[in-house]
């Protein structure tokens, strides 16, 4: 595999991950009627560190949580070369009337987000929806989608990809950026 650069070191990481929980108890308050939604698999992990956040800094206990598969919701699960494999959808909660703090690791194109938004319907009709993302490459939007709280913003070329890695899954918290499409 080839090396990535990285772009934001275990520090700087904490204290964007500390400053979206900080933006989100400005915007939410109390986080009644609130709900917040990892997208599988990458999009869990930000979500799971803002709910352990979210619950020191303001007492949000009660905050439904949950995980969302948008696998087969995607435009383009058809026209790929290998199966996908499913994340399993654990959420024991309906989104209807209720405000929805999705949460994604990367905004690249925007479809990963329109396919939440796509599986999101089937647990209602909510009364809002935000995105929090980690990344946002901000210049390689296919749709027309954006996020509401963003942990660092990156200029990337097209064939550039761009990694969120989880002190628990790969040993340390970063972002790396690699030249070609997949690092």
């Amino acid at each position: 595999m080839k090396e990535g650069r990285i772009i934001l070191e275990s520090q700087p990481f904490r204290i964007a991950i500390e400053r979206l929980a900080h933006q989100l108890i400005e915007q939410y308050d109390d986080f009644s009627n609130t709900c917040i939604i990892g997208i599988q698999t990458s999009g869990v992990q930000l979500a799971e560190r803002l709910m352990e956040r979210l619950r020191e800094l303001a007492d949000a206990a009660e905050i439904p949580f949950g995980k969302l598969d948008i696998t087969f919701y995607r435009d383009d699960f058809r026209t790929r070369t290998k199966p996908l494999k499913a994340a399993p959808t654990e959420m024991d909660f309906i989104v209807e009337n209720k405000r929805v703090i999705l949460v994604d690791d990367v905004l690249y194109s925007g479809r990963t987000v329109q396919a939440a938004l796509t599986a999101l319907n089937h647990y209602g009709r909510a009364q809002q929806i935000e995105l929090v993302t980690m990344v946002d490459r901000r210049f390689n939007r296919s749709l027309p989608i954006k996020a509401d709280y963003v942990g660092l913003r990156v200029d990337a070329l097209d064939k550039a990809y761009v990694r969120v890695e989880w002190e628990a899954i790969n040993g340390a918290d970063r972002v790396l950026i690699f030249d070609s499409e997949r690092g």
